[in-house]
């Protein structure tokens, strides 16, 4: 997860272990996704959950005591959720910027409950018509996203509208035509992240088996493929698109050829700068609660406030304990958050 306003910063300071703020909390709005994503196991979800005005009514006060200002909900796919749009009218009415991650396929149909919901919206967006499709599984999700982004703008014209789009071995090799397709949709930008293939995020009870994993990764013969095309991407990002529409800076995009380096054995992992324990929070649908996407629960907000699960034991330890330089977890992770008010 990018932040929206990411500049460097450090943790927080050896010893700071309560939680006085949590400006983000990603919340996991609806369990189920209306995708079939070749690098995720989501949609082999039958039982359907969804985060609703029950579950969010008794967080309020503590939402309200730690000054959570943004909220960005992810899942599944959100869309999904018929009480998402009441919960976004209680936290709009908390003054929160809402943020919505969506497969955007339900964008069309959903175009005005958006439009009124959200401060801005992301798309994943993971190649040019052909290859976006093949990895979503979807006949069409391609159109689908086109269509939906239109029907926003035409209610919303100044509305952010952005894509994020994961590198994998499918779509590695167009990085710069999936830009060119975000720019064509009169998208506000893109974002691109290396493929979380070893981890038990995004539904995995088990880490997947390397025959599993090399489906998804590179190979040692992509690699390189992969480092021309995020150079061509770097120089593409300076000749046809505005200033800051790819969202990584050049270091960051060749930090996701590294990624794929480190996973094959032939560099060392390196941590990124990550403070995502110490101010935001990620709510699963069924009340869990954890300090990023990648680590342990450390409590459940069926049992407890968010403001409770964030400032009890568990969390605490985890918090003193946490060296995001040399943890195996952090060497690891795609999707980091350098967050900074």
């Amino acid at each position: 997860m990018e932040a929206r306003t990411a500049s460097p910063a450090a943790a927080a300071p050896s010893g700071e272990n309560i939680i006085r703020t949590l400006p983000i909390l990603v919340v996991h709005a609806h369990s189920a996704c209306n995708c079939r994503c070749l690098m995720c196991d989501i949609w082999k979800i039958r039982e359907a959950k969804s985060f609703g005005v029950r579950d969010l009514r008794p967080q309020l006060e503590s939402i309200r005591r730690l000054g959570v200002r943004w909220i960005v909900f992810s899942g599944g796919e959100p869309l999904l959720n018929a009480d998402l749009p009441e919960v976004c009218a209680m936290l709009r009415a908390e003054g929160i910027h809402l943020t919505l991650l969506s497969t955007g396929l339900l964008l069309k149909k959903q175009a005005r409950s958006i439009a009124a919901s959200f401060d801005d919206v992301i798309v994943s967006l993971d190649g040019p018509r052909q290859i976006h499709d093949q990895i979503r599984r979807v006949d069409g999700a391609f159109d689908s996203i086109n269509e939906g982004v239109a029907a926003l703008r035409q209610l919303r014209p100044g509305m952010k509208i952005a894509a994020r789009s994961t590198v994998q071995r499918v779509n590695h090799r167009f990085l710069v035509e999936t830009a060119r397709a975000a720019f064509r949709m009169k998208l506000d930008g893109i974002s691109f992240l290396a493929v979380d293939v070893n981890s038990t995020a995004f539904n995995r009870s088990l880490v997947w088996p390397l025959a599993r994993q090399n489906e998804i990764a590179l190979s040692l013969d992509d690699v390189p493929f992969l480092d021309r095309e995020i150079d061509a991407l770097i120089l593409a990002a300076k000749a046809e698109f505005p200033v800051g529409f790819v969202a990584e800076s050049a270091e960051k995009l060749r930090r996701i050829a590294r990624h794929f380096r480190v996973l094959l054995g032939v560099a060392r992992p390196e941590s990124p700068i990550c403070n995502a324990p110490w101010v935001s929070a990620v709510v699963e649908v069924d009340g869990t609660v954890r300090p990023c996407f990648f680590h342990p629960a450390i409590g459940n907000l069926n049992q407890e406030t968010l403001e409770e699960v964030v400032n009890g034991s568990v969390a605490q330890d985890f918090r003193k304990d946490l060296e995001v330089e040399s943890n195996a977890i952090c060497k690891n992770c795609v999707c980091s958050l350098n967050y900074r008010a």
